[in-house]
C-alpha cells in the first residue's frame, strides 16, 4: 500500500503559529520545542492513519484526532493523503468551521 501524503491546512498552520507565539511569551526555546513535539507526534500518521481516535463530536470515521499534551490535533483521512485540519487546546470546544469548509 502506498504511503499517504501529510498535508497541513492553512487553519492548522495558523493554530500552530498561535500556540508557538503564546508559549514564546515565556520562552522561545520552549515554544519551538513544544511545536516541534506536536509535529513529531503525528509523524507516523502517513503509515498508520487510523491510529487516532474518531472525533466524538462528529463520529465520522475519516475525521480523527491525536491528543498531545493538552492539545487536540484533528485530521481527515483521504485515499492518498492525511489532512491536518486544526490544532487547539483540549479544554476548548471544537469549532465546526475549522473542520467543514
Amino acid at each position: 500500500m502506498k504511503k499517504a501524503k501529510l498535508v497541513w491546512t492553512s487553519e492548522a498552520l495558523n493554530r500552530i503559529a498561535e500556540i508557538e507565539e503564546y508559549i514564546a511569551q515565556d520562552s522561545e526555546t520552549r515554544a519551538r520545542k513544544f511545536t516541534k513535539s506536536i509535529i513529531n507526534s503525528i509523524s507516523t500518521l502517513t503509515q498508520y492513519p487510523q491510529k487516532g481516535r474518531i472525533v466524538p463530536e462528529f463520529n465520522i470515521v475519516e475525521i480523527r484526532e491525536i491528543i498531545y499534551s493538552n492539545h487536540r490535533i484533528v485530521y481527515r483521512i483521504y485515499k492518498d493523503q492525511i489532512q491536518i485540519l486544526t490544532v487547539f487546546e483540549a479544554h476548548r470546544l471544537i469549532r465546526t468551521k475549522e473542520i467543514f469548509k
